[in-house]
């Protein structure tokens, strides 16, 4: 089971090394064969070779089983045509990684930004090939444009295939939790693009009539997910509400470091943490490495699916399980969450109670 390691910026070498003792305890303890190769990307790949991201980097992931993906400065970068690509766009685009999954959930044992006595456990599945994104909607060129100086215009683009595919993943992942989608959209003013989406949603909540579809404005969706966040399972979204409402699910759970997060596709899937490259801790054994740790477990219980390998799946399972029981412990948690320990001690005590 070969694993391609992109460490990437800021504290993305950090969280990853952490992320790699906890797989290696896994590794030893479930019996998985994994191995794993590392290349540059970021910053480090832009002073070496000119670009943020080699094209044979992009290439050689698609012989790896799975890949790992640190943090990147993405707004820090050079603009695209001196160097800056968009690590995540290109491993998206390039890989067909189109269904970015990204769960949130409270813990009792931890603080969260939420109403008291409200809790929330759901999973936003967001499309990510297509949408508002400009380096994501042309074949050619660039998805933003200037006809003036005073004037900036800007494509969107849904398609029925893509959002199809994703509208799919949401429901089978559904029947595996509460049965239960919403759908999110601007149909009442994006009739075209927001209606050929909600369409596609609906066509494909056919194939799957023991699960509960509903629908909600985007607007709306943000306030029912701070004042009634149990009425969602799986949200399922396009592209820019996804990333929009992802972030505000997981920071009021509770940070933006607690939640895991993969892009799959359907031959392959990356681990990549939900949250930025925090350079202002960047080197100084600070950062909170829960995201990359419950990322990469994620991305072992896709493989066990995907491979139909028990042991994968329930490894994954397991690092979750260790991931609560470490920061169950004041002792053992992070600065962030008013612990002590450091980024490596905390990726030493999530792999030690993988053997417990």
């Amino acid at each position: 089971m070969r694993l391609l390691v992109l460490p990437g910026d800021g504290i993305g070498p950090e969280i990853v090394s952490a992320s790699i003792d906890v797989l290696q305890a896994a590794n030893q303890a479930y019996g998985l064969g994994l191995s794993f190769d590392f290349e540059d990307v970021g910053f480090a790949s832009l002073d070496k070779h000119g670009t943020t991201l080699r094209e044979e980097v992009l290439d050689k992931a698609r012989g790896y089983d799975g890949i790992i993906l640190g943090t990147q400065s993405h707004a820090d970068y050079p603009r695209p045509e001196k160097g800056g690509r968009n690590i995540s766009a290109a491993f998206r685009v390039g890989l067909d990684l189109y269904a970015n999954v990204r769960p949130a959930r409270t813990r009792r044992f931890l603080e969260s930004n939420m109403k008291p006595g409200k809790a929330m456990d759901l999973v936003i599945m967001r499309e990510a090939t297509e949408g508002f994104y400009p380096d994501r909607n042309m074949a050619q060129g660039w998805g933003e444009m200037m006809p003036s100086p005073d004037m900036a215009l800007s494509v969107r683009k849904i398609t029925r295939h893509c959002s199809e595919r994703i509208a799919r993943r949401a429901f089978e992942l559904a029947m595996k939790r509460k049965k239960k989608v919403t759908a999110i959209h601007k149909a009442n003013s994006f009739y075209m693009t927001d209606g050929l989406f909600l369409e596609s949603v609906r066509k494909v909540a056919l194939e799957f009539p023991e699960v509960q579809l509903d629908d909600l404005l985007v607007d709306a969706s943000t306030a029912h997910l701070v004042r009634h966040p149990e009425r969602f399972d799986v949200l399922v979204a396009t592209n820019f509400y996804g990333d929009i409402l992802s972030d505000l699910a997981s920071e009021l759970s509770g940070s933006l470091g607690l939640a895991g997060s993969v892009m799959a596709g359907d031959q392959l899937c990356c681990a990549q943490a939900q949250h930025g490259s925090a350079p202002d801790i960047q080197g100084q054994d600070k950062a909170n490495p829960t995201s990359m740790i419950l990322s990469v477990a994620m991305l072992l219980q896709w493989l066990g699916e995907h491979r139909q390998s028990e042991a994968l799946a329930r490894a994954g399972h397991r690092i979750e399980q260790a991931v609560d029981a470490v920061l169950e412990n004041p002792a053992t948690r992070t600065p962030d969450l008013g612990g002590q320990i450091g980024t490596r001690a905390f990726g030493q005590a999530v792999a030690a109670a993988l053997s417990r």
